[in-house]
């Protein structure tokens, strides 16, 4: 099954384009097989990613990705050419845990870090952040280990970088 074609917002220039990924649903998760990202086109075949995922591992909002085009004329990502030194970290409120399905409540919770993201749905709270290069990842790092602890989200890093693993 496909996934939702992500965020429903007309292309901010010329040069944006849908990038699609496929992967492998995972068993008890969504059961989609592929995303859709914004991205800009930097050449005839690469492109900047704009969003940050849902669902695909191993790519985050400001990497470079090399595509094809098939003959209906989708973009179908081949591979990553350039990480952009940003992190993927997905957060879902515990429905009954201190901020129920609030999404609002786990971007105020990690504000004050400079990570910007994207609520799934208002009936699957699910936030996928951005996490730059050049925030306090062992802040970041300890506020998710403490929020997992006292039971207010489950969260996950679907893309590290170097500098998350050594925080």
């Amino acid at each position: 099954m496909s996934s939702p074609a992500g965020p429903q917002r007309p292309p901010r220039e010329a040069d944006q384009i849908k990038v699609w990924f496929r992967f492998v649903p995972r068993e008890d998760w969504l059961p989609y097989d592929t995303e859709g990202l914004w991205a800009t086109r930097l050449g005839p075949d690469t492109a900047r990613v704009d969003n940050v995922p849902f669902l695909q591992d191993g790519v985050a909002e400001g990497e470079t990705v090399r595509f094809r085009t098939d003959e209906d004329g989708v973009h179908w990502a081949v591979g990553r050419v350039a990480e952009s030194g940003n992190c993927t970290v997905r957060v879902l409120p515990v429905p009954d845990g201190p901020l129920g399905h609030d999404a609002q409540a786990v971007h105020e919770r990690l504000a004050g870090f400079g990570l910007t993201g994207e609520v799934f749905s208002a009936e699957f709270p699910l936030v996928a952040l951005t996490v730059p290069g050049g925030a306090d990842l062992r802040g970041v790092k300890a506020l998710l280990a403490r929020g997992r602890d006292e039971g207010w989200w489950h969260f996950e890093v679907s893309c590290v970088t170097d500098a998350w693993r050594a925080a």
